[in-house]
Formats: C-alpha cells, structure tokens, sequence
C-alpha cells in the first residue's frame, strides 16, 4: 500500500513542517542562551542601561522579564517537537501507512503540547504585560498594549480538541488494521 507518488499537500507539509521546527529550534537556541544571561547578569544589565540611556531603569521588572523568557522558552521548545511530531506523522502518510499507534501516540502528544501551549498564555500574557507597561511608560513615542484579556484562544482550544479526536481515531484505525490483517 505505497503511495510513493508525488504528492504536492506532503510536499507542502514536508517543507513547512521543517521549517516550523527549525524556526522554533533556533529560537529556543537564542532563547536558552539569554535567558541564563539575563537571570545572573540582571544587575549588571540594569547599571548598563543605566548609564546608556535617559530611562530610569532600576524600576526595570527583571523578574517578569525573566518569566517572560522562561515561557517563551518553554513554548518554543513545545512548538519544535510538536513539528517534529507532526513530519512524522506526514512521513508514514507519504510511506501509505499512517494507521500505526505511534501516529495515535504522537497526535495525543500533539493535543497535550498545545493545551500546555495554551496554559502558558495566561502567564505569558501577565508577563509580557508588565513589561510592555513598563516600557510603555518610558517611551517616548505612542506604544498601544493590549489590554491582555484576549488570550483565551478558542481555536487553540478547538485544535487541542481535534488533536485527541484524531489520536483516538488514528488508534482505532490502526487496532481495525491489525484486526483485518490477523484474519486473513
């Protein structure tokens, strides 16, 4: 059942899904790297920013800053194996065999990424809210913020949603495969 044939769709998926996870791979590479410098370095950065600028930055929120990178963080870490789950799930489409269990398992790990994805907005929002408040009232120019109450996403919900559908269905696919194939 090899359906090696060209394939436009798993082309496009291929490519998108690579580079998705690279993107999120290097971010959580920059990420991974400024974070620890930011979090030992907090004061040092601060005395800097001090004496380069006019913004009185002792009142700088160092330890929201260094949330917000935590979640971005661990977001983006989320988001590089969630890619990766999803280009092998469009390699055992491309090989004619996507009713396995690992693709049932990799789906449900799919759903649980993207419900801790959108857990993490709430205190990312919170975080980035303090921050975006603080440089809002430092700059010179006129910076809008949101006012953060917008970060329930009910299509984030729904994916999480349909992301363990798809798992159970991918499940019973490959038990009725493993069924049909035992009887013949």
């Amino acid at each position: 059942m090899n359906t090696r044939g060209y394939d436009p769709l798993l082309l496009a998926g291929k490519i998108v899904t690579i580079i998705m996870q690279a993107a999120a791979g290097f971010g959580a590479a920059v990420v991974a790297l400024v974070l620890p410098a930011v979090a030992l370095f907090k004061e040092d950065i601060v005395k800097g920013m001090a004496e380069t600028s006019k913004i009185p930055v002792q009142d700088l929120p160092m330890a929201p800053l260094i949330g917000l990178l935590a979640i971005v963080l661990l977001f983006l870490a989320a988001m590089f194996v969630f890619f990766g789950k999803l280009r092998a799930i469009i390699a055992t489409v491309g090989e004619g065999d996507p009713f396995v269990p690992a693709n049932a398992d990799r789906l449900s790990l799919m759903a649980w990424l993207m419900l801790g994805v959108q857990a993490l907005s709430w205190p990312l929002a919170t975080f980035a809210m303090t921050v975006a408040e603080w440089a809002q009232r430092h700059s010179d120019g006129d910076l809008s913020i949101g006012s953060g109450r917008d970060v329930f996403s009910l299509s984030g919900i729904l994916m999480v949603l349909v992301l363990f559908i798809l798992a159970r269905v991918f499940r019973q696919g490959a038990a009725m495969r493993d069924d049909l194939e035992g009887t013949v």
